[in-house]
């Protein structure tokens, strides 16, 4: 089996590295066009790879067309721009009032707009290139967003986001369980999520959480606890962009950005990976956010291999399994996996509270993904319209000048 990272240079990697070897890889491939990333990268990827006894090749290179050649899985996690295409989408919104973050509103647009063009460039090769039936897992974000293009390409393709295994880590750590006894029932869409149940052994042990530890769990989430116990579900932490907009906004502008601190993790990080005595991901890679995000990733491809009907929390067409969302409408939701992909389980339909807002930005990502591809200022500005966290015609216009037209010139 092959698998070919595109994106290998990332700081992740060595996340993704260090579980490899569940897997019966005979061939990894990291690619990146960041040369010095790659070489830093991919040496320490070597040194943990033998380390842990792999006995497959390694190929780190900056060919694309080589790296997906003949591929089984191509892994994509890529940011186009780098930090400082973020540190714009984080700060560039915030001069107009709106939330700064790159995966939700106005930020999440611009990231968009530059990256769905890309990785469906990518997919094209992978089309022509690897096995007739690989499998594209997309983690770059905005994930709904770019698994939708992905699909409406005519792609093979499945999202992947690590919030819910890290709400299934958190859980099993309060419950004294494995963590694979713990199923994380988390609908909606991504980053726009609720955990509606939480089942050991087939058993719903969400009312208790929510008894039990229910201000920890709210601290996570940084919400109220009474938002818990009147949803009587767990909303993920991207739901306090729409929760307390003004609060968050006000708080960025007082703030460091995040970019800056992340852009500072990953210079350490780079210096760590650099030690040639070093053959494990280091602690500091915990605080790059992405957590568990190898798990997710090989449980979801070793799931597409062996055909286990593992259940994981994926991005996929709707078809059906949210009422109220049209069948295209790409959704996050658990899903059974096995070698013909990911089977959503069956949902009972939101409530009103839940389902608005995601009707709402689902419309939104719809447009997103429109205008990433036509690249018609029409398009754009109907998506920005759309959006929930922007939706007023003077805002579009100054955020179309800063954010889309700046990033063009």
């Amino acid at each position: 089996m092959k698998i070919a990272v595109v994106g290998g240079g990332s700081t992740y990697t060595p996340e993704l590295v260090s579980g490899l070897t569940r897997l019966q890889v005979s061939d990894l491939v990291l690619h990146d066009i960041d040369a010095t990333r790659r070489e830093v990268v991919g040496q320490m990827a070597a040194r943990m790879l033998e380390a842990q006894g792999f006995r497959g090749t390694l190929d780190v290179t900056g060919d694309l067309d080589g790296a997906v050649a003949g591929a089984d899985f191509v892994l994509v996690q890529i940011r186009v721009g780098g930090q400082q295409a973020r540190l714009r989408d984080e700060t560039e919104p915030l001069a107009c009032g709106c939330v700064g973050q790159e995966t939700t509103g106005a930020g999440g647009f611009a990231k968009a707009m530059r990256t769905v063009p890309v990785v469906l460039g990518i997919a094209e090769r992978v089309r022509a290139l690897a096995q007739p039936d690989a499998w594209i897992v997309d983690f770059t974000n905005p994930v709904g967003i770019v698994t939708r293009a992905l699909l409406d390409a005519g792609h093979r393709a499945i999202g992947l986001c690590n919030v819910a295994i890290g709400f299934q880590r958190r859980f099993a750590g309060l419950l004294g369980v494995e963590p694979r006894s713990v199923v994380v029932d988390q609908v909606g869409l991504n980053h726009l999520t609720w955990v509606r149940a939480v089942r050991v052994d087939g058993v719903d042990v969400l009312p208790q959480l929510l008894d039990e530890y229910g201000d920890e769990l709210a601290d996570d989430v940084d919400l109220p606890r009474r938002v818990l116990d009147e949803l009587a579900a767990i909303p993920s932490y991207y739901l306090r962009y729409f929760y307390a907009h003004d609060e968050v906004v006000r708080e960025q502008l007082d703030a460091t950005p995040r970019a800056q601190v992340v852009a500072e993790i990953e210079r350490e990080l780079l210096e760590l990976y650099r030690d040639p005595a070093l053959v494990e991901r280091p602690p500091l890679l915990m605080q790059r956010g992405g957590a568990y995000y190898s798990e997710a990733a090989l449980g979801l491809v070793q799931s597409l291999v062996e055909g286990d009907g593992a259940v994981h929390e994926v991005d996929v067409r709707n078809g059906g399994t949210l009422a109220g969302m049209a069948d295209d409408d790409v959704v996050e939701v658990p899903a059974r996996v096995d070698a013909g992909g990911a089977h959503p389980l069956p949902q009972p339909p939101l409530a009103p509270e839940l389902l608005g807002l995601v009707q709402h930005v689902a419309a939104y990502e719809r447009l997103a993904a429109r205008a990433a591809v036509s690249r018609d200022l029409v398009d754009v500005r109907k998506a920005l319209l759309a959006h929930p966290l922007v939706g007023q015609l003077e805002l579009v216009d100054e955020l179309v000048d800063r954010l889309v037209l700046a990033a063009a010139s």
